[in-house]
Parts: C-alpha cells; structure tokens; sequence
C-alpha cells in the first residue's frame, strides 16, 4: 500500500480534489490517500513550502507527496517530480522546493516529460496522479523524465544578515489558524548570529526582548487564577517548527482575534532583530 499525500489551493467548495482522489483510486486501488492541506491561499508557494516542510517528514520513507499550487505548466513552470530525504514529490517547478529542501537537498530530480502522450488542462489530475501511480507501483523517476541538476530557487523571502552581525531582517511567511504570525527567522539562524547577546525583535510597532518555547510561558502560575490575566497577552516563541512567532496567548479569531489582526501583521511584513553589543 501506497501512501500518497495532497497539497492543494483548490478548497473543498469544487470538484478538483474529489476528481484527483477519484483519479489516485482508479490507477491505485489500494493506496492511501492523506490530505495535508487544501487551503492554502491561492498560488502562495511560500505558505505551501511552509506547510509541507513542517508535514512530510511526520509521514514513512516513500510517501509520495502531490503539490497542486501554481501547477499549471508554462515555459517558466516547469513540472518536477524528486527524491528527497527519502520522500517523493511531484509538483510544479515553482520555487518551493528551494524552501523545502533548504537543509537537505534531492538525491535526484527529473523534468516530467509525459506531457506529450496525455490530453491535460488540469496538469495535477492527468499528469501528477498518473506520476505517482508510476512511483507508487514502483517505476523509477528516469521513465517520466529526464534528469535535472538543478531546480528554481527563490531568494526573495529569505532573511537577510547585516555585514557586522548585528541584525537579521525577515518577513511574514504564514499566518495560521489562530492568527499566529510566522517568521522566516529560524531559531538556528537567530542562535548562530546572535551568539548569547541580549536583542530586540520588531514586528510592525511592536517589539519583544525576550523569546519563549512555549505559549504558556508567559503564564505565572504561582498567581491565583483570577489574578494571571495572561489571556490576550502578546508573546514571541520558536514554534514548533523552528521558526519565531509572533501570537496572542488563547488567540480567538471569532471573538478576540489574533496576532495577525490585532498587531496589524500580515504576509510579507517586516521581522527585524537587533542584537545590542555586548560590553
């Protein structure tokens, strides 16, 4: 059996992921079929690296992951299909493979080159599923394409060092279900340039001088319970991705709202940290 995961911006209003898993089933009888997201905000390959970053490696080696944002082919979108880290991953050639394999890098990669022998308008249901059925029954990638050295690579939203180390300027990359705020500014990054050294982390008018590990961090539990008032507190933490992010402790969207609405943060905004010189 099969594993084969979903990444999609088509929602769940259409007929789009029903038709891909009717079309998984119809060459793959016995696979199984997971659906990491498909809500992911139209086209957003940032979001989209994100999310899978953070996903597939929770899933066994050979699990075949199908990315349906931004897939439609055109001479600067190409369609891919890799190994990487174990795991196979068939998707447009957009960029976010660049995100995802930041740390590890494919062992090998081709250029989807079925094109020619399918009638497509919809390049995730006749060409991503008919490339994962091939994986899943055990083909190798060489069959469905030709081999790549390289993929797109996208530099814009990555965080950028000042030349003395005494800063680290980044974005917004994701805001998620509870309004939370997620930087591009890895706790591996911010430990290797600020070395111990006291700082300040900016976000729009806001700023914090301190990073937590868990939300409820902020929380002095010696207080009687009447007496903490911890919810609606602004916090930073590293998440669990290792990323820093900017929340409301017992964040509601519906009532209250969350970091991304009550501190005026939203995707691309600006995350600086400031790292004071030590004397």
């Amino acid at each position: 059996m099969s594993i084969i995961t979903l990444t999609t911006d088509f929602g769940t209003k259409d007929h789009f992921v029903g038709a891909v898993k009717g079309a998984i089933y119809s060459a793959v009888p016995d696979a199984k079929i997971v659906d990491i997201s498909h809500q992911i905000s139209p086209f957003n390959i940032t979001e989209t690296a994100y999310i899978l970053k953070n996903a597939y490696k929770s899933f066994p080696e050979g699990t075949i992951h199908i990315v349906g944002v931004d897939s439609e082919l055109n001479e600067d979108n190409k369609h891919i299909a890799l190994l990487l880290n174990g795991h196979y991953f068939v998707c447009p050639d957009n960029g976010l493979i660049s995100m995802i394999a930041s740390e590890i890098k494919p062992s090998k990669i081709v250029e989807i080159n079925i094109h020619d022998r399918l009638e497509s308008s919809f390049s995730v249901l006749d060409v991503f599923v008919q490339v994962a059925a091939h994986i899943a029954r055990g083909g190798t990638l060489e069959v469905i394409g030709k081999p790549l050295e390289t993929y797109k690579k996208i530099f814009e939203l990555q965080p950028k060092i000042s030349s003395d180390l005494s800063s680290i300027s980044g974005n917004v990359i994701y805001i998620d279900n509870y309004g939370n705020v997620i930087s591009n500014i890895t706790e591996k990054l911010f430990k290797d340039v600020g070395k111990g050294r006291q700082f300040t982390l900016s976000a729009s008018r806001y700023t914090f001088s301190k990073i937590n590990y868990k939300y409820c961090d902020i929380v002095d539990f010696s207080l009687d319970p009447v007496l903490r008032q911890s919810d609606g507190n602004k916090l930073a933490i590293f998440n669990s991705a290792g990323f820093i992010e900017i929340a409301i402790y017992k964040s509601n969207l519906t009532t209250v709202g969350g970091a991304s609405s009550l501190l005026g943060l939203d995707y691309r905004d600006s995350i600086t940290l400031d790292f004071h010189k030590t004397e």
